[in-house]
C-alpha cells in the first residue's frame, strides 16, 4: 500500500496530537514537593500561651529615701529593691548588703543598719528602773511626747514632730536604728541618740 502525502500529513498530525496529550498528562500527573504555609491561627496564640512573669513583694527599711513596701518582677536583686525605695540617702552606705543577691517574697531588707548597731541597742535594759540609773532614764520612742523628745540632743521642735509624725504613719519603733528613717536624723546624730533612747 502506497500512503499518499496528504495521508502522510494527517498522520504525522495525529501522532504529534497524541505526543502532547500523553506529556500533558505524564506532567500533570508527577509527583510534586508538598508545600507547608504558615498557620497564621497558631502564631496568634503563641503569646497567650507564654507563662505570666512573677512578683515578689519586699519591705526596704533604713537608711534609703523612701523606706516602705516595694513590688518588683520576679529575679531582681537587692540593688533593684534600694532604687524602688528612692535610693540610698545622701552621705548613706549600703553597708554589708549583698546587692546582687536575688530577692525571696516577703523578706524585709534593712539598707545601713549595721549588726553591731543592733545588738547594742538591744543592750541596755528596757526602762530606769531596771538598769538602775533613775538619774538618767532612757526616752522611749515609742512613747515620748514631742516635748520630751525636745530634751535629746539635737532633737528641737520640727525634729521631735517628725517622730511623732513617723510613728502615726507607720506605727512602733521596732529597733533604735529605724530612728534614722526620719527624715533630718544623719548618721553624727544618731551616733549621739543611740545611747540616749530605746523601743
Amino acid at each position: 500500500m502506497v500512503w499518499s502525502p496528504r495521508a502522510l500529513r494527517a498522520l504525522a498530525m495525529l501522532l504529534g496530537a497524541l505526543l502532547l496529550v500523553v506529556g500533558y498528562w505524564w506532567w500533570q500527573g508527577r509527583a510534586r514537593p508538598a508545600v507547608t504555609l504558615p498557620d497564621p491561627l497558631a502564631s496568634a496564640s503563641a503569646p497567650a500561651t507564654a507563662a505570666p512573669v512573677g512578683e515578689v513583694i519586699v519591705h526596704v527599711r533604713g537608711r534609703v529615701a523612701r523606706p516602705g513596701v516595694v513590688t518588683l518582677p520576679s529575679g531582681s536583686r537587692v540593688i533593684d529593691a534600694i532604687e524602688a525605695a528612692g535610693g540610698l540617702r545622701p552621705g548613706a552606705s549600703s553597708g554589708d548588703l549583698n546587692l546582687a543577691r536575688v530577692l525571696a517574697d516577703g523578706e524585709q531588707i534593712a539598707v545601713g543598719v549595721r549588726a553591731s548597731h543592733d545588738s547594742a541597742s538591744a543592750g541596755p535594759a528596757p526602762d530606769a528602773t531596771a538598769s538602775g540609773d533613775a538619774a538618767n532614764p532612757l526616752i522611749d520612742l515609742n512613747a515620748a511626747t514631742a516635748a520630751e523628745l525636745e530634751a535629746l540632743p539635737g532633737i528641737g521642735p520640727v525634729l521631735a514632730q517628725r517622730i511623732v509624725q513617723w510613728r502615726i504613719d507607720n506605727g512602733r519603733f521596732t529597733d533604735v536604728e529605724v530612728l534614722g528613717e526620719v527624715s533630718g536624723i544623719g548618721d553624727a546624730l544618731m551616733a549621739q541618740l543611740r545611747p540616749l533612747v530605746r523601743v
